[in-house]
């Protein structure tokens, strides 16, 4: 098994990676998230895992750890082959994805392309209890559902401001004032910068 690759990225695309180490070029499906991550860079370590199906064996990389077992958890599922786990974390970022199965919120999973109402729900129930108890929700959810940023998000969502707008507007305050810790004060700042 391959754990991962270092070396020179030699092409990248948005979708795929030649990666040269040690005089060998490797070909790795990657997600938009990845090539987010490795964009700018020249050389760098992947993490790889390999699917081997009776046509092919074919690379996937990953920025990091977290991405990978997230996909890892995804192929688990009844349906969801590594296309459609790649496409989910090429859509959404891999703790938005975390945070989804974790509160069953399906209606962000069925706006991924190939995800539909019954997969949604599929995957909300296999996943969200190995979710969890792995060490992934217990880095992501727990920064994510106990911190202030949150609160005041979720806040600024129920008054109608677009989570993407929300994130921006909260993440702004945030940086502008780091000390400041009462929700009510960052929806106040986040709804004047909107």
């Amino acid at each position: 098994m391959i754990a991962f690759i270092r070396g020179s990225f030699v092409h990248k695309t948005p979708a795929v990676v030649h990666v040269e180490a040690n005089g060998v070029g490797y070909e790795l499906q990657i997600s938009l998230n990845t090539y987010s991550a490795i964009q700018s860079l020249e050389k760098g370590m992947l993490y790889v895992h390999l699917s081997i199906r009776e046509d092919a064996h074919i690379l996937y990389g990953f920025s990091d750890i977290v991405e990978k077992e997230l996909f890892l958890h995804l192929i688990s599922v009844s349906g969801v082959g590594a296309a459609t786990a790649r496409m989910m974390l090429s859509s959404v970022k891999p703790d938005e994805l975390v945070i989804a199965i974790a509160t069953g919120n399906t209606k962000l999973l069925e706006s991924i392309k190939g995800i539909g109402k019954k997969s949604a729900e599929r995957i909300v129930l296999e996943l969200r209890d190995k979710l969890s108890k792995s060490r992934l929700d217990a880095n992501i959810t727990s920064s994510a559902y106990n911190s202030v940023e949150q609160d005041a998000l979720n806040a600024l969502m129920a008054l109608g401001i677009a989570r993407a707008a929300g994130e921006q507007a909260v993440q702004k305050v945030i940086k502008a004032e780091p000390g400041l810790s009462l929700v009510e004060e960052i929806i106040k700042k986040a709804l004047k910068t909107l």
